[in-house]
């Protein structure tokens, strides 16, 4: 089971185009090892990091849950979490070409959350984000940018889940979009790239 997205540092941010964003500042890398090595003689602090980390590389292994995968953050799936329905899911470690093919349907003016799911390996994670961009009959009609947050590896499937958002209602709010998204971190670096569909309905 996920473990739900606990961010080594509380940064949860909202608002477009984020990576943009003049006045973010990413905090500057440390490494897993400089980060459990600092003030080792403080007691207290020694457990804060091991409950903050979950002993992740308090005995100087690094945590590995894919030894091909040289990336610190493996996306699994995306989710849809819609008012009384089934949790509905896109596979990200399918093919682009098989994630194209994918969509979500959404009634209109329903309430919803979207959750991700990803792996955590090596390093910490800093400023994990989620970006989309949505078009419709080829014309751009909204982007959103999520911040995460920054992850501790861990064997253990993380997930984060965003605040609930109501779907657009009015027959123009309906029909067919095409979904443009990507995992980035503070350091630009990409880990998942996508397009996907969704459909606007009256009714389920």
């Amino acid at each position: 089971m996920a473990e739900e997205g606990k961010p080594v540092v509380e940064e949860h941010k909202e608002g477009e185009e984020e990576e943009e964003n003049p006045n973010y500042k990413p905090p500057a890398p440390k490494s897993l090892d400089e980060i459990v090595n600092a003030d080792a003689e403080d007691e207290s602090l020694r457990k804060y990091k091991e409950a903050l980390l979950g002993g992740a590389g308090l005995t100087g292994d690094k945590v590995i849950v894919d030894e091909k995968n040289m990336n610190k953050v493996i996306i699994q799936k995306i989710s849809l979490l819609a008012d009384g329905r089934d949790e509905v899911s896109i596979d990200l470690t399918n093919t682009p070409e098989e994630i194209k093919k994918e969509s979500f349907t959404i009634k209109e003016g329903c309430k919803y959350k979207m959750k991700m799911y990803f792996y955590v390996q090596r390093e910490i994670v800093s400023g994990l984000r989620y970006h989309q961009k949505v078009y419709k009959t080829g014309i751009k009609v909204d982007s959103m940018s999520q911040m995460m947050g920054s992850y501790p590896p861990k064997t253990d499937m993380q997930s984060f889940t965003t605040q609930e958002e109501e779907a657009p209602s009015g027959m123009l709010k309906r029909g067919s979009f095409k979904i443009e998204s990507k995992f980035i971190d503070d350091d630009k670096f990409e880990y998942a790239s996508w397009k996907w569909n969704l459909e606007i309905k009256k009714d389920w």
